[in-house]
């Protein structure tokens, strides 16, 4: 039998105006302590943001998703954030904030894969 190990994850949420609070999922982003774990899985699907909120700067929701990627992948290329811990990075882009980009409660669970566990959890919770 595989060892479990616990993770947490957020969903990653394009806010177009915060007072609304309403919001379209479009990536999950999935935190593992051991096995040494932290990646983003995004999606956007401009045809159905566009239907969300016809007025959006797509090219902009598009930089802060990048942003939010190349910091989960850690490294020199993401900045000072880029540098931390990866549980740093993960508290740091899971930090409540409002703007047009924001990310959900961080939810825990155990499993044997975070890997495949994020491809699950972005199949349910974003396609």
């Amino acid at each position: 039998m595989q060892e479990k190990h616990s993770f947490e994850y957020a969903v990653i949420r394009i806010v177009p105006r915060v007072e609304r609070e309403e919001f379209l999922n479009v990536g999950v982003m999935l935190f593992c302590k051991r096995p040494a774990f932290l990646q983003a899985m995004i999606t956007l699907d401009e045809q159905r943001l566009r239907a969300f909120c016809a007025k959006i700067d797509i090219e902009e929701v598009k930089a802060y998703l990048h942003a939010i990627d190349n910091i989960s992948k850690g490294g020199p290329h993401a900045g000072p954030i880029g540098k931390l811990d990866a549980a740093s990075r993960f508290r740091w882009l899971t930090a409540t904030r409002s703007t047009i980009v924001q990310t959900s409660r961080v939810h825990t669970g155990l499993c044997t894969d975070p890997q495949q566990t994020l491809i699950q959890l972005h199949a349910e919770l974003v396609e």
